[in-house]
Parts: structure tokens; sequence; C-alpha cells
């Protein structure tokens, strides 16, 4: 694989999720900004004025909930304020929530066994600034083996790598061919733990010293090993890096450095057999598109340059 087919989207935005239960933090929070419901609607889900509610299944229009998982630890893109996950993702789906005529309601989990919780029924999709990949799609490991059930994404958004360095960048670094022979900090699970593996083997392909990859369960775990020196870099979404980079101790403590020409696609994941599901999350982010909302929350979140034109089904590389 190469550099331009990783992101904690896997490109290879592979982040190969485990099977198995979902590990939730917290209780399930209701995100976004207001009412996530069409406040004409019966919020028991029979009925609904929403435009595109009766696309849904009737199991979620009866519940009127569509339960999400998330790791709530990636501003901006998802991240607590107290006990209220916030940020682009949380958002969307409240845009979302007024054309469906149902609530999207996150929990947090570690991003690694997200996608468990979908062929259990714990959530209904998985939210999280994921990478849309063709093993995630088919439920391979990074070794192509079989871990579980593939699932299908409905893709709303691009991103590229970020290389988040100590301020100053005092190793120079501009490119991921630049980080051979040095240590690096990812997130467990993430396309990026596997975009460094695949960077390492490259380093060596090229005659040079292989990289040191320490991974860590949480990203924020990653950014403080490079804070304090213990690696020269953590490898992240490009909007992440660059948010980081701007609010971290006030803007003193990392810089970003982008790699434009790598963008991939996230996707909202959902299990295979949920197909209704599925197509009615991409009518709705198609009428998000059109009528203006979905621009307002990217623009909120300085992320507009993540901004895609139209929905697509299984896009991802």
């Amino acid at each position: 694989m190469t550099a331009s087919t990783t992101r904690r989207t896997t490109a290879a935005r592979s982040r190969i999720a485990a099977v198995g239960a979902i590990a939730v933090a917290g209780a399930l929070i209701l995100t976004g900004c207001g009412d996530q419901t069409d406040k004409g609607s019966d919020t028991g889900g029979k009925t609904s004025s929403a435009p595109l509610f009766s696309k849904l299944p009737k199991k979620i229009q009866d519940a009127g909930v569509i339960k999400v998982g998330t790791d709530a630890t990636y501003a901006p893109m998802e991240f607590k304020e107290g006990e209220k996950i916030v940020g682009v993702d949380p958002d969307i789906a409240a845009a979302l929530g007024k054309q469906l005529g149902v609530k999207f309601e996150f929990t947090s989990g570690t991003f690694a066994t997200l996608l468990g919780g979908l062929p259990t029924g714990r959530t209904d999709v998985v939210m999280s600034s994921m990478s849309d990949t063709k093993a995630r799609q088919q439920g391979l490991d990074d070794k192509g083996q079989k871990t579980g059930n593939g699932v299908d994404f409905v893709d709303y958004f691009t991103a590229s790598t970020g290389i988040l360095v100590k301020k100053g960048n005092p190793e120079g670094i501009k490119t991921l061919d630049d980080l051979c022979g040095k240590k690096l900090a990812v997130q467990r699970g993430t396309t990026y733990e596997q975009s460094a593996k695949d960077q390492s083997a490259k380093c060596e392909k090229d005659g040079k010293p292989k990289l040191s990859i320490e991974a860590f369960d949480t990203d924020a775990e990653a950014q403080t090993r490079v804070k304090a020196g213990g690696a020269v870099a953590d490898l992240n979404d490009s909007p992440v890096a660059a948010y980081i980079a701007q609010t971290a101790g006030g803007g003193n403590d990392f810089e970003a450095v982008a790699n434009p020409g790598d963008a991939g696609l996230f996707g909202i994941a959902i299990d295979k057999k949920n197909t209704e599901l599925r197509d009615a999350l991409s009518a709705a982010i198609d009428a998000i598109i059109k009528d203006g909302t979905y621009k307002a929350a990217l623009d909120k979140w300085n992320a507009a340059s993540g901004a895609v034109t139209k929905a697509q089904v299984n896009a991802g590389q």
C-alpha cells in the first residue's frame, strides 16, 4: 500500500476495526446544535412530516432514534465538551436528523471496536471520521484475513494525511519520507497505524532506516508522546491535525504539516444487511448538501476544505 491510501478513514482518512462488543464510555448523548428531530414529528417514530422519514426502516421509524457509535476524542470531528459530544460529525448528524425525522444519539467508545457494534445491533451506524476502505467493506484486517462482517459506507467528507509535530518542527518534517528512522506515535486501530507500517516498509525499500511505531488507544495519548519528545510526529487527518495545532497550548504546542495529495473519503458505516438505512442516509446527505446545512456544519468548524458535492456509497479505495 502507499501513503496515499492511509488515514483514519484506512485507505492503506486500513483502519481495521476489531469485531466484538463496542466498549461504551458513558450514556447515550444527544448531539449537535439544537433539536435534531423535526418539531412536527411524532417522537415515537410512527409518523413524521420530515421529508425523508418514509425511507427509513420501520424499526428506526418506530424507535425515533438512530444509534451512533463514535470515538469522541478527535476534535474537531467529534469530541466532548463536558458530557456533550460535539463537532463536525454531530452537527452533520443534526442536519440529517431534520431530514429524516429522527434523533441521532451518539455513544463514545474505543475506535478499534466500533464496527463490532453493528452486527450486534448495539449501534445502527458508526460515524467517527472513519475512512471508507475496501478492506473495511469486506471485513478484512491488514493482512487480508477475514475478521467479521463487512460494512457499507455512505461517504460524506474527504481528508488527507496531516503530520502533527512539535512547535517549531525541530526535525524539519515535510513529508512522510522524512520520518524514516524516527519514532512515530499513532492511534491504535486507525488507518494511520497501517499507514505508519506501510511507510516503514517504504523506508526500508528505499534503503533508509525503518520507522519505530508506538500505538495508543487514543490520539490524545499519541499527542502527549509527541509533546514530551518521545516521538517526532503523530499522524492524523488533515482537519484534525490543523485543529490541534491551532488550539493545543494556545497554539504553542504543535505544528501541522499537510499532504493534500492523498485525500480519501470518510464514510458513515452501516451493516451490509441494512440497505434501507444506507439508502436513506445517502438521500439525506444529498438533501443537506442541497439545502446548505451541510456547508454550515463544516464552516462552523473550519472544515469546508473536506466538503463533498454528493453522497457516494462504497467509493473508498
